[in-house]
């Protein structure tokens, strides 16, 4: 029998138990799914950040830790963790989930729909956007949400510059990588988006410097962590008009508190952290089938590579 602690904790316990064990039950294995297990029968962990579990030395058959998130910064560091980590990459609802953010929000920027939206003043404006094919949209990280965004940016007609650590080729896509490519990658873009993992190759990488390095009236959506901005340095860029506005959804702390100079201020959108939420049936069989491949003796799906932190 094959032996699954969730330990992500009782709220998400009550969203996943029926889901999980139906995605389970269609795997055909014989399994025992629990919130509540001896240390040393676990076989695998279903995890989320903040759990209760944060000592793993205990589990001497621990195959495989399955993050709910996928996020994985606040686990990638713990040394007594040795067993493989996979984090959540979820096409259906995840991948989907940012794609619809993105898309909107760089549509919203885009076609300048604030202004119309907000026009309190009865303003007749009848200004003309260009259209997408002269508005040039960069993406920071080209993971699976980042190529699906900028996938689905192409379609529109936008023209699309990705970035990544590494060399990556896209079709239809222009890439660049590294820290050349980086200055090349903000020198275009009119819109940004940031989808970038949490690292400390990744953290404040938006510093005063980089954002001047932006054409001056760019846009900024972040969906992706909230260290990847220095908040400082993106007020100022903003107050001098070197960034015209910035969409959030992700902060250096959560839930933003209130003081924060974001809240009021008038060229910030903030959301409360929803561009991509984990969707709990489809999230529930990425996790039964990375058990399936467990117990099969296949490869583990979207393994976390520890040195680079994801």
């Amino acid at each position: 029998m094959t032996n699954i602690l969730f330990a992500a904790g009782p709220d998400l316990w009550a969203d996943y138990e029926t889901p999980l064990r139906t995605a389970l039950d269609a795997t055909g294995l014989d399994y025992r799914l629990t919130c509540d297990a001896d240390p040393e029968s676990v076989d695998y962990v279903v995890y989320a950040p903040g759990s209760w579990l944060q000592d793993f030395t205990p589990y001497p058959r621990l195959k495989a830790v399955l993050n709910l998130w996928a996020g994985v910064e606040k686990i990638t560091g713990n040394p007594t963790l040795t067993a493989p980590l996979a984090r959540m990459v979820d096409e259906e609802g995840l991948t989907q989930g940012m794609v619809e953010y993105v898309t909107g929000h760089v549509l919203r920027h885009h076609l300048g729909m604030d202004a119309h939206i907000a026009n309190h003043a009865h303003k007749w404006s009848p200004a003309v956007p260009p259209l997408a094919g002269e508005r040039p949209v960069g993406i920071l990280g080209l993971g699976t949400l980042g190529l699906a965004c900028a996938e689905a940016l192409r379609r529109l007609g936008f023209p699309v510059t990705g970035w990544s650590r590494r060399p990556k080729t896209v079709p239809g896509i222009t890439t660049q990588h590294g820290a050349d490519g980086l200055s090349e990658a903000l020198e275009r873009a009119e819109i940004l988006v940031l989808l970038l993992p949490d690292t400390p190759a990744t953290r404040d990488l938006l510093d005063a410097e980089r954002l001047a390095q932006l054409p001056r009236g760019a846009v900024i959506v972040n969906p992706g962590r909230g260290p990847l901005i220095v908040d400082d340095a993106l007020i100022a860029a903003l107050d001098s008009g070197q960034i015209a506005h910035a969409t959030l959804d992700v902060f250096r702390t959560e839930p933003l508190p209130a003081e924060h100079p974001f809240w009021a201020h008038p060229k910030v959108t903030v959301t409360p952290h929803i561009a991509s939420e984990t969707r709990v049936p489809s999230a529930s069989r990425v996790i039964a089938e990375n058990i399936r491949r467990g117990e099969a003796g296949e490869p583990l799906l979207h393994l976390v590579d520890r040195d680079a932190g994801y």
